[in-house]
């Protein structure tokens, strides 16, 4: 062995001695000519450790050493040692300013990772003085002089931001991140890794105050894979997350799917193709009516790098999915995309959008083309020369969740929560939240509930109750009248509306509904129609109530119903009676024209005479202003 060793290193200072002589060095210091050439020796041998310390022997023999001073930058830079390669980059262009023109590439790239965006401005405006740079490098260059430029102005003009930590009921010494928390921030859903191993974990609010984490569920959580970047529908019941190498998997990464079963979670499905192929999709987002998927993915037909696409949900299943285009997607990586439950506001990360290092958050709003609108940067200091991402924004949208490793909190990276500067927050939003019981013994139901735009007649939401509590949520977005429907075979439904038009208040609905049996003598206000003052012609939001009705009639063709009017008591009496009448009289011929049996069917005027409101206040006049219907016979 001594032998063997004597030889190699006889046979590495021939070759170094050869070497040394065709290659003119900036030093004529033999010792420091060898030490840098045992140190290439030992990087080609991946000895990181020996050739920093040889370099650094090198440089002891001679400090003006550049060659010697360029290696050891590449590897403390290889080592994401930035300062101590900035300082080495530094160096060499103080001792030879001509040395290599890639010098002030890389030491603009390290700058700006340490944010000294100035000095990083100075040495790539200087690299793109040179003639004949690659496609590629030129590139680069320009899009790191870019993130420079915006970087100044940013730091300059920096945004509010207080980030707090959630605590230790949510923060360990472990690392937690990916926070998303349901429309009510009832709660918090995030990834816990240990010994790197990453899973779920869930809080919930009581009294207004985050519960000590637990385990989310073993049907979703394994030993033996990770499980993270997850997306929670508004109302709790469905996780969408990432699984990686599970064996039911396409690709390295998937998306699965898990619904809420009571207080656990049914077993996790593949969500297949289109979705899912042999590349990799991961880090899902749904929108508020489980309509859209917005997820990322590498897959062909992309911009470079990952990119962010959407699928939509059709009555075949997901659609093939679309790319978000060039308004979002760059040549670099887009990343954690967040679609606000405003269904018009997308929060990501990204690295190719001008930023001030690595990846740095933004939010892109749709115009009225339906188009994505080009991002901007949530700005300084949100953002740093680090890398930000994996942000989710209450649905009031006021606040966001966010995890970091930079501020002081319990170990690793933490959640934390800040108040969103007010330009970067979504469209107003709130909720609808109730729960479905029956009338007589108050039992909890699960029904169908469905909200409709009432403009469009369209459907905006549609699901059950919960089958455990008769629990529902809805997210409602501003600028809109909804109407509200639940219905369960063998009752009767119950309506109400929402007008959103003009809405300023992020005060949530909170109602309970109690389900009638369909049995004589009990009613039904139709709270989603309507007339104008004084008239009796039926508008035409009040169509989806209306179909509504036509359909309660077709499943239950024995039924036997009256249509009443009434009116509050403003104005003559007799008005009064003959509006009403007429109201009663406009639905009765509307559910005639679409088929049902007038044998079926009576109506009649009650004017004033049935209030079920003091006529005193605006609001009680508005709710004796009303159209029912009765059961008569069954």
């Amino acid at each position: 062995m001594r032998f063997l060793s004597i030889t190699l290193l006889i046979f590495i200072l021939s070759v170094f001695s050869s070497f040394a002589q065709e290659r003119q060095y900036s030093t004529t210091n033999k010792e420091a000519i060898k030490d840098y050439a045992l140190a290439s020796q030992s990087l080609d041998e991946n000895l990181y450790d020996d050739a920093l310390a040889l370099l650094q022997k090198a440089l002891l023999a001679d400090n003006n050493f550049v060659e010697a001073h360029a290696q050891l930058a590449d590897l403390y830079r290889m080592m994401r040692k930035h300062s101590e390669a900035v300082a080495e980059y530094q160096k060499i262009i103080a001792l030879n300013p001509e040395f290599n023109r890639s010098v002030y590439l890389k030491a603009g790239e390290e700058e700006i990772t340490l944010a000294l965006y100035q000095e990083a401005l100075n040495h790539l405006e200087k690299y793109l003085t040179y003639q004949n740079l690659t496609t590629q490098n030129n590139a680069r260059a320009k899009k790191l002089l870019a993130d420079c430029k915006f970087s100044l102005e940013a730091v300059q003009h920096p945004v509010p931001f207080k980030p707090v930590n959630m605590g230790p009921e949510i923060n360990t010494a472990d690392d937690e991140y990916m926070p998303v928390a349901t429309a009510d921030e009832s709660m918090l859903i995030f990834t816990r890794k240990i010994n790197n191993n990453e899973d779920f974990y869930k809080s919930v609010k009581v009294d207004g105050k985050w519960q000590t984490a637990t385990y989310l569920s073993d049907r979703i959580n394994t030993p033996e894979y990770n499980e993270g970047a997850q997306s929670i529908t508004q109302d709790g019941k469905f996780l969408f997350f990432t699984g990686c190498n599970r064996p039911d998997g396409l690709g390295h990464c998937d998306i699965y799917i898990a619904q809420k079963k009571g207080d656990d979670w049914g077993k996790p499905f593949d969500l297949s193709p289109p979705i899912n192929t042999p590349d990799w999709e991961a880090q899902p987002s749904i929108s508020a009516d489980g309509k859209t998927l917005f997820f990322v993915s590498n897959r062909k037909g992309g911009y470079g790098g990952y990119d962010i696409w959407k699928s939509t949900l059709t009555d075949k299943g997901w659609g093939e999915p679309e790319n978000l285009g060039p308004n979002i997607n760059t040549a670099y990586n887009e990343q954690s995309p967040f679609i606000h439950p405003d269904d018009s506001t997308l929060y990501f990360s990204s690295d190719g959008w001008p930023g001030l290092g690595g990846r740095d958050l933004f939010v892109s709003r749709i115009s009225k083309d339906g188009q994505w609108q080009k991002p901007v940067n949530m700005g300084y200091p949100i953002n740093t020369s680090g890398d930000e991402n994996g942000l989710t924004i209450t649905a009031e949208g006021t606040h966001a969740f966010f995890s970091s490793n930079n501020l002081d909190g319990f170990g690793g990276y933490d959640i934390y929560t800040f108040e969103l500067p007010e330009n970067l927050r979504p469209n107003l939003v709130t909720y609808v939240k109730g729960k479905v019981n029956d009338a007589k013994d108050l039992r909890p139901l699960e029904a169908n509930v469905e909200i409709i735009d009432l403009q469009k007649n369209e459907p905006v939401y549609e699901d059950n109750s919960d089958a455990a509590n008769g629990s529902f949520l809805a997210t409602l977005k501003s600028g809109k009248n909804y109407g509200l429907y639940i219905s369960k075979s063998g009752y009767l439904f119950y309506s109400q509306n929402f007008s959103l038009v003009g809405h300023k208040d992020k005060n949530p609905y909170n109602i309970a509904v109690l389900l009638e049996p369909i049995e004589v003598g009990n009613k039904v206000i139709l709270n989603n129609i309507f007339f104008d003052t004084n008239s009796f012609e039926l508008k035409t939001e009040s169509l989806s109530e209306l179909d509504k009705l036509v359909d309660f009639m077709s499943l239950n063709p024995t039924l036997k119903i009256e249509i009443s009017g009434h009116t509050d008591n403003v104005g003559n009496d007799q008005a009064n009676q003959v509006l009403s009448e007429n109201r009663a009289k406009s639905v009765y011929q509307y559910l005639i024209t679409n088929k049902v049996d007038a044998a079926r069917l009576v109506f009649k005027g009650y004017g004033e005479t049935q209030p079920i409101a003091p006529n005193t206040t605006d609001e009680g006049r508005q709710k004796n202003r009303r159209t029912e219907f009765k059961i008569i016979s069954k």
